[in-house]
């Protein structure tokens, strides 16, 4: 796995590797089991600070992505995949009933909001392909 990370992105660096990590478990390229680099040599590679990498590792073993392992590593939770698609699903209700409250308060019909939703969408799945290519 190749990470690359951008200072231009405007998003935070923990976050680059966090989006990468879970990108690489669910299309399969990281493998149940599977050691990711260590805090130092990750942090080493990328040229940035062991607690950015920590910061990434911990909120992906929170997320049931990976598991940190005392003295030996971190490592591709079993079955991560499932886990983490539950968290994102989590997450997506959440956003969800977030806009759902904004479109009620701004009289937003619920045609029109499907139809923001779908460009939003649209909009996502093109920014996903483009910056596909990076990784």
């Amino acid at each position: 796995m190749k990470l690359i990370i951008s200072s231009t992105s405007g998003q935070p660096i923990y976050e680059q590797i966090k989006r990468q990590v879970r990108e690489a478990v669910l299309t399969g390229e990281l493998k149940s089991g599977q050691a990711l680099p260590s805090l130092r040599r990750l942090a080493k590679e990328l040229r940035i600070s062991v607690l950015t990498v920590t910061r990434a590792y911990n909120e992906l073993a929170d997320e049931g992505i990976v598991e940190n392992v005392q003295g030996k590593g971190t490592f591709v939770m079993e079955r991560g995949g499932e886990r983490m698609r539950q968290q994102l699903v989590a997450r997506v209700n959440a956003s969800l009933d977030e806009a759902c409250e904004a479109a009620l308060a701004a009289d937003v019909p619920l045609l029109d909001l499907l139809s923001m939703l779908e460009t939003r969408y649209d909009a996502c799945q093109h920014r996903e392909r483009n910056h596909g290519g990076q990784h």
